[in-house]
């Protein structure tokens, strides 16, 4: 069984790859020219955060077992690991079901 924080591992090696790749393409994308950052770039970030809550939420909830941290403290980062979790599996469900619908469509 594959951990959610080795799956989230690759999404961010693989976003941050996305990012390089299309970085170092030739032309230039139309957000890249309006200053803004590119697609690949800010799902790079934000599964680079997600993954770091998770780390933080089972540091925590290791750290409450011997008794180094309140309880409130490790019910909150457990709490938002959690949630980003959540977050994370409705994003890739709703990618998946995107690339379905994709591949159902008629050339």
């Amino acid at each position: 069984m594959v951990s959610p924080v080795q799956s989230l591992s690759f999404m961010v090696d693989s976003a941050a790859s996305l990012s390089a790749t299309r970085s170092t393409a030739a032309t230039p994308s139309v957000a890249g020219a309006a200053g803004g950052a590119d697609f690949g770039s800010v799902l790079a970030n934000i599964s680079g955060d997600a993954l770091n809550t998770l780390k933080a939420g089972e540091a925590a909830a290791i750290t409450g077992i011997n008794g180094g941290m309140p309880v409130q403290d490790v019910v909150q980062a457990v709490m938002a690991a959690e949630q980003t979790l959540q977050a994370s599996l409705a994003i890739r469900d709703k990618v998946v079901a995107a690339y379905q619908e994709i591949s159902r469509m008629q050339i």
